[in-house]
């Protein structure tokens, strides 16, 4: 039998809310469409019995083609505190970014029949959201849910790497008893992500000196060559447990001019934290190499933003947890290990058990094709009410 405090949860409306923070496009470049679902999702969880505010990003540089280093500007962060001095707390965590700029031609919903609606961000995350404050709501009623305490957050740069929120999601997940954060399953069928690799971005900024390709060449210093005698570097780097992929050179000048400058971008892998620290121990080396054969300068960008996010005792329990909550209501949960990364990566980084999938199903996401399912809304919300119910009452992991 249903436990009483999910007949609460409403689909029509969940639906409603997800469909009209879809509509407004909030491409993580796009401050104003940010600035304007952040509002939406401030008064959405006002109904929650906590403090709601808007955290300023932090601080973030990146490297422009010309290899220049500039202030990456972010849209502010939700966070919603509730029971602070509670025993027992959990974090809750989702992004209201998309990948989807401004002037993408994907930014308004369709149904596809009536159980499957096409929009962006609809399972990416906007639906998620919908079922984190849905489930919250209904835990409120539920009879041991008033003696947990937990934060929300809701970050403006999931889909770039959270970097402007990373220490934000690190302040807010240590000490916490779980976690648990609303990305889509991993299928349409409501498989969830358990282990995870991790994930880091790169520039490599190359500079030479230019001359002239015809009249004293010898006196260049071909910075483009470099830069591709380091992408050929950066694959022989690359281990089973630490794939690396040399993504865009840039840079260059006229064809007659020895270019004097280039950047190129690349991304890793790993599988687990040793495998990152080998790669970047072998970085060093092959940066030092293509400055001492090209005669030129190499400065180096980035780093690991994402740790590997294996699965521990604990948090293997929290699956269980979860698995044994959905065979409760019917659902039947199961898991598989992605590549895919996440915040669950920060929060697992962090010693705190998570399950990151906890989301609607759908699919296709970053693409013009995705879609959520929409009966998922009230399944899932039910599903992280019930085990944030156990939680709540003393399940122990």
């Amino acid at each position: 039998m249903k436990p009483s405090y999910l007949e609460s949860i409403d689909q029509a409306a969940m639906c409603e809310q997800a469909l009209a923070w879809s509509a407004v496009n909030s491409g993580t470049g796009n401050l104003d469409g940010l600035k304007t679902v952040a509002g939406m999702l401030a008064d959405a969880f006002a109904a929650l019995p906590g403090e709601v505010e808007l955290r300023d990003p932090a601080p973030v540089t990146a490297i422009s083609a010309d290899g220049q280093e500039f202030d990456k500007q972010h849209g502010q962060h939700l966070v919603v505190r509730v029971r602070p001095d509670a025993e027992r707390r959990v974090v809750l965590t989702g992004h209201m970014d998309t990948v989807f700029p401004i002037d993408h031609p994907f930014q308004e919903n369709s149904w596809l029949d009536d159980d499957v609606v096409n929009g962006p961000g609809t399972a990416d995350m906007k639906g998620g959201i919908a079922v984190m404050l849905h489930a919250l709501l209904a835990l409120e009623q539920s009879e041991h849910g008033r003696s947990l305490g937990y934060d929300v957050m809701i970050n403006s740069d999931e889909e770039t790497g959270s970097l402007s929120s990373a220490k934000l999601i690190e302040e807010l997940a240590n000490g916490k008893y779980a976690a648990l954060t609303y990305e889509p399953s991993a299928t349409p069928e409501g498989t969830l992500a358990h282990a995870r690799g991790g994930t880091g971005n790169y520039s490599l900024i190359v500079k030479g000196r230019s001359a002239h390709a015809g009249r004293n060449p010898q006196d260049g210093r071909n910075a483009l060559v470099a830069a591709a005698a380091l992408a050929v570097g950066l694959k022989d780097l690359q281990t089973e447990d630490c794939p690396v992929n040399p993504a865009k050179i840039e840079g260059g000048a006229a064809n007659n001019v020895v270019p004097d400058n280039a950047v190129l971008r690349f991304n890793i892998r790993p599988k687990e934290p040793s495998a990152g620290e080998r790669f970047e121990a072998g970085l060093q080396g092959l940066m030092a190499a293509i400055r001492q054969a090209h005669e030129v300068s190499v400065d180096l960008h980035g780093g690991v933003t994402r740790p590997p996010k294996p699965v521990d005792r604990k948090a293997q329990r929290l699956f269980d947890l979860v698995r044994d909550c959905g065979a409760e209501l019917g659902q039947h949960i199961d898991w598989q290990s992605t590549g895919g990364v996440c915040d669950g990566n920060n929060i697992a980084a962090c010693g705190v058990p998570v399950v990151d999938t906890m989301g609607v199903r759908g699919g296709k996401i970053h693409s013009p094709d995705e879609f959520m399912i929409v009966p998922s809304l009230s399944e899932r919300a039910a599903l992280s009410a019930l085990v944030l119910h156990r939680l709540a009452s003393g399940d122990e992991l």
